[in-house]
């Protein structure tokens, strides 16, 4: 593979060429070769690199927790136990928000179910909406008791 430019390897990784110079900026991934003119220049490998980058990305792993994958996945003499304890590790935050997200969503079902969405003003979803703590009731799957459907 000859070396691609900054779009050349965005377009080949799917990530973003705003992406990878933030990356870079931040120091996930390191410089890019420049050409005389100052163009980034990428290889193979940094091209990857970026592809491994956006499947963690995808996989909805953190910054810091890619930049962990990242030295472990250059150190070919970790043991496996370490992506392990990060992928189970990670899958116990997914399960988490996962719980939010299923809480999330009854809450609204529940709001949605009160309201008869016909020509009158009155509206539970707005109501509840402005009822304090119901959206934290909602995120951390407390229970969410249907408003009244007054005028404020």
């Amino acid at each position: 593979m000859q070396a691609l430019n900054i779009g050349q390897a965005s377009d080949v990784s799917g990530v973003s060429a705003k992406m990878i110079r933030h990356y870079e900026a931040i120091g996930l991934i390191p410089p890019a070769h420049r050409t005389d003119a100052g163009y980034r220049l990428y290889g193979e490998s940094e091209v990857h690199t970026l592809q491994f980058i956006r499947n963690a990305r995808d996989l909805g792993f953190s910054i810091p927790q890619i930049g962990t994958l990242l030295e472990l996945w250059n150190d070919r003499s970790r043991p496996s136990v370490e992506v392990k304890r990060l992928a189970c590790d990670h899958i116990g935050e997914l399960d988490e928000k996962i719980r939010g997200l299923q809480a999330m969503k009854a809450t609204l079902e529940q709001l949605a179910s009160h309201c008869h969405g016909d020509h009158r003003p009155d509206c539970p979803i707005l109501s509840g909406l402005a009822t304090p703590g119901m959206g934290s009731r909602a995120a951390t799957g407390g229970p969410a008791s249907p408003p009244a459907s007054g005028k404020r």
